[in-house]
């Protein structure tokens, strides 16, 4: 009979220091509430740190901010470079709120300089609470990992009804077509998602036709 293999594990931070760690996590989701409980109507803008600034996507994301701005909506990003700059700055030109909700990461660039208001959190899960509490719809700009992650908490929390219904817009066609091409066939084929929820979201590639779907949908209800 074999002898049990023995593994040192490092020390479990959060164990070690678990009751003040629950401190701090209250801290940060009562800073965040105090800063946007009065923000008003607002959208979040989910998409890469990595675009640049000469991307069609930045200029997209600028534009969409810019729109929305314009139409009396605040807007949201993570407060970064890439898409979420563009988006504050579009939303800054129009004198707009402009959010910048940061995440302490080793290796991002300090935020943005378009944001007028800005939060710094340690947690990711209690930053993207703040991203869904206080907006009224999510616009989905191309992105990575953490980009996919945000689109797919959000679509989860929509389709169990753990929030309520929504616009979640996905913008640029051509980037989005293959893995929703994968979704409806593959978890759509083999049962694992409803057929109706491929309408948790919809399909755009102009900033006038994501504020048509957020503006038509809160006439309606």
């Amino acid at each position: 009979m074999r002898t049990p293999k023995t593994i040192q594990y490092p020390i479990d931070d959060f164990k070690s220091g678990e009751s003040w760690r629950l401190f701090k996590i209250m801290g940060e989701f009562v800073d965040g509430i105090d800063e946007l409980h009065d923000l008003g109507p607002a959208i979040s803008i989910f998409g890469s740190a990595r675009t640049a600034k000469d991307h069609p996507d930045y200029e997209t994301a600028r534009k969409t901010a810019a729109c929305f701005a314009a139409g009396g909506y605040a807007v949201i990003t993570g407060g970064g470079p890439g898409i979420m700059e563009a988006a504050n700055l579009g939303a800054s030109e129009q004198n707009g709120e402009s959010v910048g909700l940061k995440i302490a990461l080793p290796f991002e660039e300090k935020g943005n300089a378009y944001m007028t208001r800005s939060l710094d959190f340690n947690y990711f899960f209690i930053r993207k609470v703040m991203f869904v509490k206080y907006a009224q719809a999510y616009i989905i700009m191309p992105g990575g990992l953490g980009t996919m992650d945000e689109m797919f908490e959000t679509l989860t929390l929509v389709q169990t009804q753990r929030i309520r219904k929504m616009p979640v817009i996905l913008m640029n066609k051509e980037f989005w077509a293959g893995l929703l091409a994968w979704i409806k066939k593959t978890l759509t084929g083999n049962g694992l998602i409803s057929p109706e929820d491929m309408d948790l979201f919809s399909l755009v590639d102009t900033p006038e036709q994501a504020l048509e779907i957020v503006d038509n949908f809160y006439k309606r209800t």
